[in-house]
């Protein structure tokens, strides 16, 4: 077997009566999953749709989706996602660059009106159509070119560096041995649940849908909000008895770990996974420590089980497949005593993949894709191997260990992100002259990115207008939380923008920002006089002041007020869920997640946490 329909359809031949998707209340069976994806299929190769060609799909997470994503790789495409919530100057930006020949969309999704033929896929008269369709498996003759393991199975856009983003383009070849190396790992059964918690713009998403689809396993995915991490995300992994997750160590250091996923297994991936939450997470459960970009079939390396924490975690050893070398500048293996070595194991070095899981390389960009993806000395000839700008380093045991980044990518909340991407964007609003962008934030959870910037020609900028420029852009992880203009910036003796003095600014901790405390809670005893003795001189701080105090010190600020907008202060979908979860805790209050995007203003959240109240 080498593509994911053979792999999807061997494990329906024996998949019996196991659930395939678990979405909300629905559940469907691999039999009615592979007849509804074969019927669309058929629908999709008579729009011309077959090997090599690329099919854009933008519709909310739900059952519906994976029948797409199934229905497009049994045509023989591959598959763009594209995230409704994406500003639509970045969509416009993607379609443009892939170029799909169809887009597959809902009735929820708004028309993207790019010139791409539209399908909805819940229209009664295009249901109508599939239902007149064979549900059997297509076959190679349906197809109108042969399929296989070298053909294109999905492309994912990531930042890039030169201010536009990038589309990897995967292709199957690294499939099998993904699967292997799940087998391997994971041992996983039919009876397992898998939950499906990514987002489907990341190559994350490809890898849960394959941990269950591919080995008989059930995928469990839910609403957005019931998966926001904290709470939300908890309840829903008990609710549906998850067996495997896989999560970025941002949702793991607000989620509390105790009941999840007994004598099964998580993978933390995406960002460094510390030793504090390895010791947390290890109890109970399997932890795994998953590595590898965008510009490999989902990963590359995985570490653990992870057991007895005394050191740094690692990402393991090579995938089934794959090969990881530690070089140095001239492409030499720091094993063998070269220059930088000192001839002892274990010396820093930049991390090359190698593989049947390489990407074939940036999409109609041959020149960017020339630059990553080099020769590769270690192979065969012919074979490349992925430069992959991490730095790393290999232990005595074999063990390999990520030290950071040769370059100014960063990871915000789990995501990739160039920071020159938004420097770019941040340049090209008219009152800007110079831009850097710097991380910011002590731990995961508020980890954000901070814009320093000089003014243009005497001109006045505003803040606000500032960050509705970069979110007509740029994804949400990739605005600016805080915005800081300069009248110059810091230099070093040779003249460049210190770098390093901006990013230790913006790392302050919440005391060196001045972050407003808490409001102290008065209590009052039996005769009705307050804890500091004085009848009727202090009164309870207001719901409002409580939730302000609470704010502040989640984001880490100063100086909020009843009619600050959350997010205009620097909140995200991470510290969303962070702020829920402390209300709930400290305050005694339970309000949907979704009042917390709702709400125009902090007075309003208050409003509707008086009336849960």
């Amino acid at each position: 077997m080498d593509t994911v329909s053979e792999f999807f359809e061997a494990s329906v031949a024996k998949s019996g009566d196991v659930p395939a998707v678990i979405f909300g209340e629905t559940v469907v069976g691999y039999p009615e999953l592979n007849v509804r994806a074969n019927r669309l299929a058929r629908r999709l190769i008579a729009a011309g749709v077959g090997p090599e060609s690329l099919v854009a799909i933008t519709v909310p997470r739900s059952d519906q989706l994976i029948t797409a994503v199934l229905a497009v790789l049994k045509a023989g495409g591959a598959y763009l996602p594209l995230d409704p919530t994406y500003p639509a100057e970045r969509l416009t930006h993607m379609v443009a660059d892939a170029r799909p020949v169809l887009v597959l969309r809902t009735g929820s999704v708004a028309g993207l009106g790019l010139g791409v033929p539209e399908t909805v896929l819940d229209d009664a008269e295009f249901e109508a159509e599939c239902a007149r369709e064979r549900g059997d498996d297509v076959t190679a003759e349906e197809r109108p070119a042969p399929l296989t393991a070298d053909n294109l199975m999905y492309v994912i856009y990531t930042s890039g560096s030169t201010g536009v983003p990038k589309g990897v383009a995967v292709t199957h070849a690294g499939v099998a041995d993904l699967v292997s190396t799940q087998t391997r790992v994971y041992g996983i059964r039919p009876a397992d649940r898998v939950l499906q918690w990514a987002s489907f713009s990341f190559d994350a998403w490809f890898w849960d849908f394959t941990m269950a689809l591919m080995h008989g396993a059930t995928l469990v995915t839910a609403e957005q909000d019931q998966l926001m991490p904290g709470e939300s995300l908890r309840d829903t992994m008990l609710k549906y008895e998850v067996d495997h997750a896989t999560l970025p160590p941002v949702a793991l250091g607000i989620t509390d770990s105790a009941g999840l996923l007994p004598g099964g297994t998580l993978t933390s991936t995406g960002d460094v996974c510390t030793r504090s939450l390895a010791e947390e997470w290890s109890k109970g459960r399997r932890l795994f420590n998953g590595y590898g970009p965008t510009e490999v079939t989902v990963g590359t390396s995985i570490g653990g089980p992870v057991e007895g924490v005394r050191q740094e975690v690692s990402i393991g050893s090579p995938w089934d497949g794959s090969a990881v070398h530690v070089l140095d500048g001239r492409l030499r293996d720091l094993r063998d005593g070269s220059e930088g070595s000192e001839g002892s194991e274990g010396s820093e070095g930049e991390l090359y993949l190698s593989g049947s899981g390489m990407a074939r390389g940036y999409l109609n960009r041959p020149g960017l894709t020339a630059t990553r993806f080099v020769a590769n000395p270690y192979g065969p000839p012919g074979s490349r191997m992925y430069r992959s700008g991490d730095r790393g380093r290999r232990a005595a045991d074999g063990e390999l260990y990520f030290t950071g980044r040769v370059d100014d990518q960063v990871k915000v909340r789990g995501f990739r992100v160039e920071l020159g991407e938004v420097e770019t964007r941040l340049e090209s609003h008219p009152a800007v002259e110079m831009a850097v962008a710097v991380l910011g934030g002590a731990d995961a959870s508020v980890q954000h990115i901070v814009a320093y910037l000089t003014p243009a020609g005497g001109q006045t900028v505003v803040e606000a207008e500032v960050r509705e420029h970069m979110r007509t852009a740029l994804p949400e992880h990739m605005v600016p939380s805080a915005v800081v203009v300069l009248d110059r910036f810091p230099t070093l003796l040779n003249g460049k923008i210190d770098r390093r003095a901006l990013a230790e600014r913006a790392s302050r901790t919440p005391a060196e920002h001045g972050t407003v405390p808490l409001p102290a809670l008065v209590i009052e005893d039996d005769t009705g006089r307050s804890a500091s003795g004085a009848d009727g001189a202090g009164s309870a701080p207001s719901l409002e002041e409580l939730l302000c105090g609470l704010v502040a010190e989640t984001l880490q600020v100063s100086d909020v007020t009843p009619e600050d907008n959350f997010f205009d202060l620097g909140g995200h979908s991470v510290l969303a869920a962070k702020l829920a979860s402390r209300m709930r805790k400290e305050l005694g209050v339970a309000v949907p997640m979704r009042s917390v995007f709702e709400a125009g203003s902090l007075a309003e959240l208050a409003e509707m946490m008086a009336q849960a109240k």
